[in-house]
Parts: structure tokens; C-alpha cells; sequence
């Protein structure tokens, strides 16, 4: 393995495996010294589970990759910890189709599903599109997050990794507070929140849609501290230009993190050795449907903040232009 030689640059690591239980535990030794806990942190994890389906259909977050991670927190002496999910309906089928159920029974820590969770409501200085916002109370009342996001192509923000996962801690209807300006919500959403640590679980990503996606076999974990740096990593690792990824970009604007390749110390094995080139096809046809642009122009932008701020009950599809 090699390390670049950037210095006083956000460290990113990858690691090659097909294990995600052991290639997690690789990837954390290789930046153990980046992470600082107290023993008496309330940690919490933040899976990415959109749909109670498997991980190996590359949609999930794969419990191997928790369950290090619980593993590693166990060495540091760290013992209080909640995994914690929301968004979708299924969320506590997915708890048990993904594994994490028996990772609440095995090791002894919290699973809640934010869903059900009392809330706050925030408000988000120097926000551009979210002024405020209602996040989970279990979320507000950890000392800590750890963001386990999956490696998955998104339909309208081209990728979902670190930034976008965050999406989960909000309590409501998510897509209809965030998805008109998307982009600049993931940002100010993000901007409320700095996680101790992003792992994202590329064993088995999905190409084409974050939802009904087709698994591909990346065979990569990666980790850091700044989660902009882990996300153009990780764009990079499904052969996209990380400058061409709106919010990555936006994020770093706004000094949230680094996003040029150049700028992040890349440690454990190089890009090109688990890059593969994840297909956008379905993305972008799926927005032709709709009548919307891949990636979505200003026009469309402002038809969805449009639609979204009239909303009609009755119109089941208000991504689609009559």
C-alpha cells in the first residue's frame, strides 16, 4: 500500500476487500489516529437503509461494516452507542433485513428508528435554500456521529455518500423538504453537522439509481474525518469527476470540507486499483421522464421549488412536467 505525500491536506483511506467486516477493520487501523473519543461519548452510527432490502443488492449498508466499527469503538473503551436510521416507511424491516437487528442483540447497543423519534426544530445560520429544519432527538443528544453511508449513483444528485446520508436525521417528509434545490439543502443541512468519522461501505455499490439500482461488486471501504474529501473519493472510486458533483462542490465553497483530488492525503490502496465505472444511464432517462435534465438545470430547479411550494394532495408524481 502507499500513502501520498500531501501534507496538512484531510486524510482519506481505501482499502481493497471483499470482507466488509475485515476490510472496515483494515481501513480504521490505517486512521485510528485521526479519530479522538471520550469514554464516555454517546456515539451515534448513521447506516444508510432507503429500502428493507439486502446489502449485496448494493442498496444498504452492510452490518459487517457497523459491527466493525462497534468493534473498534469497543477497543477505545467507547461502549454507549445507538445506531439510528430514518426517511423511509420500512425502516424497521430494514433494520432486520440489513442484519443490524442481531448487531442490537450481539453487542448490546441502541437501534432507533428516527422516524418515530420526538424532535427539534433547527434553525441553519447563513443557510442559502433550508432556513430550519426538524432533526431527531436522538441525533441532538449524541456526542458523536458516525456516518456509514453507502457508495450508490443518485438520480438527481448523481451520487448519495457521506453529505447526502445526513439526509436520514431528519424527521418528516424528506423529500418533500429537501428536493427542490436539493443540492443546496444537502449543503446547509450538512453544515449543521460534522462527523468524527465517514466510513462508506463500497463492498457492493449500485450504479444507475440509489433506490432500484444494480449492485456492482466495488470492493472498497473508505474512510476520513472530512466528509467533502470522503465524498470525491468516493466519486472518483465510481468514475465520475468529482468537480462535475454539484453539492461536493458547493460543500467545499462553503469551507466544509476539501473537494480536489489533489488537496486530499490519499492513504491505503490508490483509486485506480478499485475505480469502476458506474453506469448514470437509468439516472438520466429517468429524469427524461419526467421532463427534467441530468444533471437539473436552473429552469428545473424552479419548476420543482414551484411544484413543491403548491403542492396539490392529489398529484402523485411531483418530479413529472404535465
Amino acid at each position: 500500500m502507499s500513502s501520498s505525500s500531501v501534507s496538512n491536506s484531510p486524510r482519506v483511506a481505501l482499502v481493497k476487500g471483499s470482507d466488509p467486516f475485515t476490510t472496515t477493520s483494515q481501513v480504521l487501523k490505517i486512521i485510528h489516529d485521526d479519530i479522538q473519543f471520550e469514554p464516555n461519548d454517546r456515539i451515534l452510527i448513521k447506516p444508510n437503509c432507503v429500502r428493507p432490502v439486502a446489502p449485496n443488492t448494493g442498496v444498504t449498508t452492510d452490518a459487517g461494516v457497523v459491527e466493525a466499527i462497534i468493534e473498534f469503538l469497543h477497543d477505545k473503551d467507547v461502549w454507549n452507542i445507538v445506531i439510528a436510521e430514518g426517511g423511509n416507511p420500512g425502516t424497521d424491516k430494514a433494520f432486520k433485513v440489513t442484519g443490524l437487528k442481531d448487531l442490537e442483540k450481539k453487542h448490546g447497543v441502541e437501534l432507533v428508528n428516527l422516524n418515530k423519534d420526538t424532535w427539534e426544530e433547527i434553525p441553519i445560520p447563513e443557510s442559502v435554500a433550508l432556513n430550519k429544519v426538524k432533526i431527531a432527538r436522538t441525533v441532538l443528544e449524541s456526542d458523536r456521529i458516525i456516518n456509514v453511508p453507502k457508495l450508490k449513483i443518485h438520480h438527481m444528485a448523481q451520487v448519495t455518500l457521506s453529505l447526502k446520508n445526513l439526509m436520514g436525521v431528519i424527521v418528516g417528509n424528506r423529500g418533500l423538504i429537501m428536493h427542490d434545490k436539493l443540492d443546496e439543502k444537502i449543503v446547509d443541512l450538512a453544515s449543521l453537522f460534522k462527523p468524527t468519522l465517514n466510513v462508506v461501505d463500497g463492498i457492493i455499490g449500485a450504479e444507475m439509481d440509489e433506490v432500484v439500482g444494480s449492485p456492482v461488486d466495488s470492493n472498497v471501504i473508505i474512510a476520513g474525518v472530512d466528509m467533502v474529501s470522503v465524498d470525491t473519493v468516493g466519486s472518483a472510486v465510481m468514475g465520475l469527476d468529482p468537480t462535475s458533483i454539484r453539492h461536493i462542490q458547493l460543500a467545499a465553497e462553503r469551507g466544509l470540507g476539501v473537494a480536489r483530488l489533489d488537496h486530499i492525503n490519499l492513504c491505503g490502496d490508490p483509486i485506480e486499483a478499485v475505480m469502476k465505472k458506474f453506469s448514470t444511464e437509468y439516472s438520466a432517462r429517468k429524469l427524461k421522464t419526467y421532463g427534467l435534465t441530468n444533471p437539473l438545470s436552473e429552469a428545473d430547479h424552479v419548476f420543482m421549488k414551484n411544484r413543491f411550494a403548491n403542492r396539490d394532495p392529489h398529484v402523485e408524481d411531483l418530479y413529472r412536467k404535465n
